[in-house]
């Protein structure tokens, strides 16, 4: 594949990580909450249509999404211009359940594993190639080394230009990056995590996710010089405008700063989110969910306004506040 020149290419593009992928700086899941993840998703398809036609070419999904239904929704939306477009699939640990509400079979990232899932991903996907593979969650059980040699096998043979992870821990980032280097392997492009403004989602011993991120994993991205695609900027609903939100808890105190600062530079609330977690230079691109063509705006939108030095520092405060509270009522 020919890589397009600096003058070719759009100015709103940036580099993930040390790769050849040049990506905007919102990049639209498939893992709609409200909407069906089947192939037979028109409003998805409208949606995914939509984030090209106003500057989005950077996509997410994942082989659990519906089980094949999201990609195969992906795939159509970009028959005919998948030269103008970047996409991320993943590949979870499990087979596809037998029914429905079970859970799948977990299974181990082996070399014959991650082939066969990636070729079911190209099919459905309607693509010769994937531009970045990444494993959805650990597989605690295969060596790192064996993992990261599959993975090279895979860049190798053209079906992936490049790999990495999500939901993976610092220590195992660092471990793949250092394998990949140390046996001269097709090294990792980055990581794809939970990371927002509020963040909700508490570790398994009850620490914030986010500060995690901030503390262990975001200096070894700048060591490195990883990708980081941060999901959740809305954090998973619950910034989400029109919500019942009890008016003496911490959430709705950050509320209301976000939409003090939203309504001062005259924008919405989700515009506000994207545009603070890319104030970290840590993070390439945001992955958002978008479930309408406004929304898609709306999110674009946060990669193209620059935050005041004034309203950053009140935005900080106003995280740093609800993280404190949250971690007084976790304790």
């Amino acid at each position: 594949m020919a890589e397009k020149s600096d003058k070719e290419r759009p100015s709103h593009l940036v580099r993930f990580g040390q790769t050849d992928l040049y990506v905007s700086q919102v990049c639209q899941g498939t893992a709609f909450r409200n909407m069906p993840r089947a192939a037979d998703n028109s409003m998805g398809l409208r949606v995914l249509q939509h984030c090209i036609d106003v500057g989005v070419n950077f996509f997410d999904s994942s082989n659990a999404y519906g089980w094949g239904g999201a990609e195969e929704t992906l795939g159509k939306a970009v028959v005919g211009r998948r030269d103008q477009v970047i996409i991320c699939t993943k590949v979870a640990a499990s087979y596809a359940p037998k029914k429905e509400s079970s859970p799948g079979e977990p299974a181990r990232f082996t070399r014959d594993f991650l082939f066969e899932q990636a070729e079911g991903s190209l099919k459905r996907l309607q693509t010769d190639y994937i531009d970045l593979y990444l494993l959805h969650q650990p597989d605690k059980v295969t060596p790192a080394a064996e993992i990261v040699d599959s993975m090279d096998a895979l860049v190798q043979s053209g079906k992936i230009r490049h790999w990495g992870v999500s939901n993976h821990s610092t220590a195992q980032v660092s471990e793949y990056a250092e394998l990949a280097r140390t046996t001269d392997k097709a090294p990792i492009a980055g990581t794809e995590d939970y990371y927002n403004i509020a963040g909700e989602s508490l570790t398994d011993t009850g620490e914030s996710r986010v500060q995690q991120m901030e503390g262990e994993m975001f200096p070894v991205l700048r060591q490195s010089g990883l990708g980081l695609l941060a999901f959740s900027p809305l954090d998973t609903g619950h910034l989400v405008p029109g919500r019942d939100i009890d008016p003496s808890t911490p959430l709705a105190t950050l509320i209301d700063v976000l939409d003090e600062v939203a309504q001062d530079l005259r924008v919405p609330r989700g515009t506000v989110c994207v545009a603070w977690v890319l104030t970290h230079p840590e993070v390439t691109s945001v992955l958002a969910g978008a479930e309408s063509p406004e929304h898609v705006e709306d999110n674009f939108d946060g990669t193209q306004i620059v935050l005041p030095d004034a309203a950053i520092e009140t935005l900080n405060a106003a995280s740093a506040a609800y993280r404190e509270q949250q971690a007084q009522n976790s304790s």
